[in-house]
This record gives structure tokens, sequence and C-alpha cells, in this order.
């Protein structure tokens, strides 16, 4: 059973900044997070917002098509992020190495983790993003 941790309002985009940096620091001994959302809820947009965060430097863009896309922190450290969106089957993620990425111990941003369940370990976080107004969202943590 999921446990929540913390639940954010982010009225609108200028509050990603400041929801990213508390994310950041619930991230403690986490390194698989997963994030659920309908099409369109921003997780891409709070991966970008939590990049920065983390000191990426780098654009961060949705690995929609490629399944997997590494940026490195401030610190030199690599972060994975990938997009399961379009697999069919989680032997797809497997046949990309995706068990080796979750067992890095580096940090792996996942969106659309449900098509890979089977494939994921049970010490995770799951962010999940609602729509609560045009541009508002609720975002709730649980481990």
């Amino acid at each position: 059973m999921a446990t929540s941790l913390l639940t954010l309002t982010i009225p609108d985009l200028a509050a990603l900044p400041a929801a990213a940096a508390q994310v950041r620091a619930a991230l403690a001994g986490h390194t698989i997070i997963c994030f659920e959302g309908e099409m369109g809820a921003g997780k891409t947009t709070f991966i970008k917002a939590l990049g920065r965060e983390l000191g990426i430097s780098e654009e961060i863009s949705s690995p929609t098509f490629a399944l997997v896309n590494e940026y490195r922190t401030a610190a030199d450290q690599p972060v994975y992020h990938f997009d399961f969106y379009r697999l069919d089957d989680p032997a797809e993620a497997e046949g990309i190495g995706a068990s080796e990425y979750f067992d890095s111990g580096y940090l792996c941003l996942i969106e659309w983790p449900g098509r890979v369940e089977p494939l994921l370990p049970d010490h995770r976080l799951t962010l999940t993003l609602t729509v609560t107004g045009p541009s508002s969202r609720e975002l709730k943590i649980e481990i």
C-alpha cells in the first residue's frame, strides 16, 4: 500500500521551481522516481524543472522515441530519463537494458512506469500529477 509523503499544489508554471526544490529534498535515498499522470498533465515539464534543480544544464526533452535520455548533474552524475508511453511490452524495455539502468544507483526518472511495472524495483517514489485547472496541478509523492 502506498504511503503519501507530500502533496503540493502548483498553481501555475511560475510555481514549478519551488515545487521542484521541494521534490528534490524528498528524493533523499531514492533513485527510482516514477511519474504518473494523464497525457498532458505536465510530467515532462516537471522533469525539466527538477532537472534545473539538479543542476542539469542541457535541454531536457521527452525521450518518447529514444526511450531513454541521459543527462549530467552539476556534480557530473548521470540522470536517466525514460518515457515508456510507446511500449507495448516490458520486454521492449528489457531490450534497452532498463533493468541495468534501474540497478545502477543513479537517478532514473520514469514516465509511464505502468508499462514496465514488472521491471521496477519495489523501493521507488511515485509522483502523480493531476490536472486541477488550465495551468494548475496537484503533485502527490508516494512511497
